[in-house]
């Protein structure tokens, strides 16, 4: 069972204040916390680290939430902060990514959707193909049924008379499991 809240107690086990995010954040400029993290970004060890996460299908924008956590649970700044500079962080790794010919996601994107965009395109495209084959649907064609081929023989009447025979057979059959009862 996970837990998604402090046990009952917690505040009375542990110091007021002892937890970095508990304390007011280092940084509460917006400016001074986007060239602390691009400071960070710009050191070759996390460059590196950063375009391994990329090249193994993290894409940026669940890095940049990474970094900006980590550093909210380090109390170097608050959320508040982190949402304000988190597009500079995106686009700064992007660009090294570009610069480094790393191949990346950015994480915006809706594989679903496009799909969906991809599928009805193609049905448009295959629509159009059948209009140039100049098709005339009232002609017979081979390789259209009858209706006749499909029903048989058989009249409509005939057809909804076994239809109804069937459903009859169906409703007579009665439950014989452990639990059934014959209802009345």
């Amino acid at each position: 069972m996970m837990f998604d809240r402090p046990p009952a107690g917690y505040s009375l086990t542990q110091e007021p204040k002892g937890a970095p995010f508990e304390n007011p954040p280092e940084m509460s400029d917006p400016t001074e916390a986007a060239r602390y993290h691009l400071n960070r970004l710009s050191d070759p060890e996390l460059v590196e680290d950063a375009m391994f996460f990329l090249e193994q299908g993290v894409d940026i924008m669940s890095l940049v939430q990474g970094i900006l956590r980590g550093a909210v649970m380090q109390g170097q700044h608050s959320i508040d902060v982190s949402l304000i500079i988190a597009p500079i962080l995106h686009e700064f790794i992007k660009q090294m990514a570009d610069a480094t010919d790393t191949p990346y996601e950015e994480g915006f994107d809706d594989k679903e959707s496009k799909a969906v965009i991809k599928y009805r395109r193609n049905v448009t495209r295959a629509r159009a193909e059948i209009d140039k084959l100049d098709i005339k649907p009232d002609a017979p064609s081979e390789d259209i049924p009858d209706k006749s081929m499909i029903v048989g023989d058989d009249s409509e009447d005939e057809v909804m008379e076994m239809m109804e025979e069937n459903i009859k057979e169906i409703e007579k059959e009665k439950p014989m499991g452990l639990m059934s009862r014959e209802m009345v």
